[in-house]
């Protein structure tokens, strides 16, 4: 039989291979397959803030070169930070700005308001959102195109972006807070938040209820005026009024106030 003969031989040679490599250093696996970049031009860029579109023009002029970019009608009028960069390509500027724009928020999912003295009670999530330039070509080169983005997920348990929520303001005008008491301080806190402006806010006289239409983080700064009107504490003893007199009455059944349509 031949297999016995064929078996001798392959030892042999297994054993003679291993004898001329002991004493002498392996050779190194050959390199893996990666995507490798194309050359990208490098640029110095002075960017005091602006929109997507102002961008795309100061990387114009850096570069000396057109970028293909495209910017979403919806997205337009997104404000981006000042950026200052040395020796940089549309690669690491973009994946900068990314960074940089990435936030994460609490926001309410749930919220419910009761009147004076009937606390209330409102959940939280993590939101975290983004924008950006990306491209989907590999490698990246010069004549990418680019698309502007905004990732900004719908807040959990809404399905859009707006919500109306209402509130009994009976209790806080009884201790003599006025509507527009409560207002200016949503309107401050809005402003303070670096908002461009707080809720839609409507009093309706009848009812004594305040209604609020916007993104449920807006209306958090509403019910957090109210809570702390709830608390007691040195926020309420701002509307204290002399004995014996009466808050002003609304001059029509349904008050629109000024600045929040």
């Amino acid at each position: 039989m031949k297999s016995p003969k064929l078996l001798s031989v392959a030892l042999a040679m297994l054993c003679l291979d291993s004898a001329l490599s002991q004493g002498q250093p392996r050779l190194p696996s050959p390199p893996q397959p990666s995507s490798v970049l194309a050359s990208l031009t490098k640029f110095d860029l002075d960017f005091p803030g602006g929109t997507p579109g102002e961008l795309v023009v100061a990387i114009q002029k850096a570069t000396g070169k057109p970028l293909n970019a495209i910017v979403p009608d919806e997205f337009t009028k997104t404000r981006l930070p000042a950026l200052k960069m040395n020796n940089v390509d549309v690669l690491e500027l973009f994946h900068a700005l990314e960074q940089a724009s990435s936030k994460t928020e609490v926001v309410p999912t749930t919220s419910y308001a009761g009147g004076q003295g009937t606390g209330g009670y409102t959940s939280y999530q993590a939101i975290t959102s983004k924008y950006g330039f990306r491209t989907r070509a590999d490698p990246v080169s010069d004549d990418n195109i680019w698309s502007f983005y905004v990732d900004k997920p719908n807040y959990p348990g809404q399905s859009s972006g707006k919500v109306c929520h209402f509130y009994s303001l009976a209790g806080y005008l009884e201790r003599g807070a006025t509507v527009d008491d409560i207002t200016t301080a949503i309107d401050t806190g809005a402003k303070m938040l670096g908002e461009a402006s707080g809720p839609q806010i409507r009093f309706h006289k009848d009812t004594k209820l305040l209604i609020a239409v916007g993104e449920p983080g807006k209306l958090e700064i509403v019910d957090a005026v109210l809570r702390a009107l709830d608390s007691g504490k040195s926020a309420a003893g701002n509307f204290t009024r002399p004995v014996g007199s009466k808050p002003p009455e609304p001059k029509s059944d349904e008050k629109a106030i000024p600045g929040k349509e």
